[in-house]
């Protein structure tokens, strides 16, 4: 069995790290490591626990400009907007701790003479957080930093693609003087995963990812009575209603379409547009899209980054080309981007490694009309810098599209009017309902799926419910 990983950068395909998954005995180590420091971790105030994650935050924020290199190197994110990622793991970190003291805090009963009642949140143990590539730090601090506050252990297992990032929350912990064994990373290989899962010391799964490997994980823990939460895929839509300001429409659904090259699971991937604005957005949206700058995503101008893998762009590159020979028409032109394997703008710098990835993992936007959803590309999952528009010509039949999906994460209604959006919104099959905003995770908000798009829930107050027990104390007085 293969024992190393590489990281190799999607931006140029050179090698970023190279390392050795764990073995047998490092494995067992950290599950006794992790079970000798749960009970005195648990046993320290909130405030003594937040404190250490106060000072693990302000390494981040200390070392941002390296870490957002870093990002961009290993999974090609361009550099103008890599360090947004540790701007936004502050902030969710700074919003959970300043919920913790009120979340968890003991829930008093009505007095009852002779008796003392109370439930008290108990942690769970050691939480196991299973970590994807696209927003590397952002998506693991969801659940590291309220379990943390909340008593709990971490191990940590990220990506093979962004492992260097499990390197740094350790460094992060160290440098806060964390205690031995309460935060801890593996780099493992599925196999070994999976049997991580499954172990008695491991009390809650945290998984981020494709919605295949969720089924392979909620399967391999079934009857363990463990708890899971899963944050899975999305197809992601917006509608544009009649009465929608359109310029900020057309400006907010490019970016939440095509930022990080689309490689979100709540990136808007299919547009609906009432029949009244239809030609005058797509004319809008279409002119803002050929403004991308596709290129090397360490250069300061690039604004579309390549996208993490060839195998990745060519599943775009099939929904569009399925697309197309069922009627779809594609409004941008690929030669504004590539010609001969060179990025054609201006400002865009590359060398030659770059230019002969031009067509595979480098792909421009495309923005396809005369969709269907008899076509995958409005039906499936792309995690590409590819979206579909389409007519509608009143609420019910947008709301009748939207819910047309196997996912449910987040829709974006685009309105002045709020009553109407609100009740729109009641009947939108998804965890989140955006009004005139897109692609935005709120840390006052609970994250959460419905339908393919999984189950639990991360940030605000009910993330903490999520990741302790409630205990009840029943005391009589003799």
């Amino acid at each position: 069995m293969e024992n190393k990983i590489t990281i190799v950068s999607p931006g140029d395909q050179s090698i970023v790290a190279k390392r050795t998954l764990a073995t047998n005995s490092e494995i067992k180590e950290t599950l006794t490591s992790t079970l000798n420091a749960q009970l005195q971790w648990q046993a320290l105030s909130i405030e003594q626990r937040s404190e250490y994650c106060l000072q693990a935050i302000d390494w981040f924020m200390q070392n941002q400009d390296e870490l957002a290199k870093e990002i961009s190197q290993q999974m090609g994110r361009p550099i103008q907007s890599a360090a947004g990622e540790i701007r936004g793991l502050q902030e969710r970190a700074l919003h959970m701790i300043s919920l913790a003291e009120s979340s968890l805090k003991d829930i008093p009963l009505p007095t009852k003479a002779g008796f003392k009642r109370f439930i008290r949140a108990t942690p769970l143990g050691s939480i196991m957080v299973i970590a994807p590539w696209n927003y590397p730090y952002l998506t693991a601090i969801n659940s590291i930093i309220p379990a943390l506050i909340s008593g709990n252990c971490v191990i940590l297992k990220h990506s093979a693609q962004t492992l260097l990032c499990a390197e740094r929350f350790a460094q992060a912990f160290k440098s806060a003087g964390l205690p031995s064994g309460v935060f801890q990373f593996l780099h493992m290989n599925h196999h070994q995963t999976l049997d991580l899962v499954r172990h008695p010391v491991i009390k809650y799964v945290h998984f981020t990812g494709s919605v295949e490997a969720g089924r392979v994980i909620e399967k391999g823990a079934a009857g363990l009575f463990k708890g899971i939460a899963l944050e899975l895929g999305g197809k992601d839509a917006a509608y544009v209603r009649e009465d929608a300001k359109l310029d900020s429409a057309i400006d907010s659904l490019v970016d939440g379409a095509f930022y990080n090259s689309g490689q979100s699971c709540c990136a808007i991937e299919r547009i609906y547009v009432h029949e009244s604005l239809y030609d005058d957005f797509v004319k809008g949206f279409v002119s803002q899209a050929n403004e991308l700058v596709l290129g090397d995503p360490l250069d300061e101008h690039t604004t579309l980054g390549p996208m993490v893998n060839v195998k990745s762009a060519d599943v775009a590159r099939q929904q569009i080309r399925q697309a197309k020979k069922l009627g779809a028409v594609c409004h941008i032109d690929e030669g504004n981007f590539i010609i001969n394997g060179q990025f054609t703008h201006k400002k865009a710098t590359l060398n030659k490694n770059i230019a002969k990835q031009a067509h595979s993992n480098y792909l421009p936007p495309q923005v396809l009309t005369n969709v269907t959803h008899k076509m995958d590309i409005m039906s499936e999952e792309s995690f590409a810098p590819v979206v579909g528009i389409m007519k509608v010509k009143n609420d019910a039949q947008a709301v009748q599209l939207i819910n047309d999906s196997l996912y449910g994460l987040t829709a974006s209604l685009w309105s002045q009017d709020q009553d109407a959006c609100m009740l729109l919104g009641d009947q939108i099959e998804t965890g989140t309902v955006f009004m005139n905003r897109c692609d935005y995770l709120d840390p006052a908000l609970p994250w959460v799926g419905v339908k393919d798009s999984g189950r639990g829930c991360s940030l605000s107050k009910l993330a903490y419910q999520q990741l302790t027990r409630p205990k009840s104390f029943h005391f009589k007085k003799v």
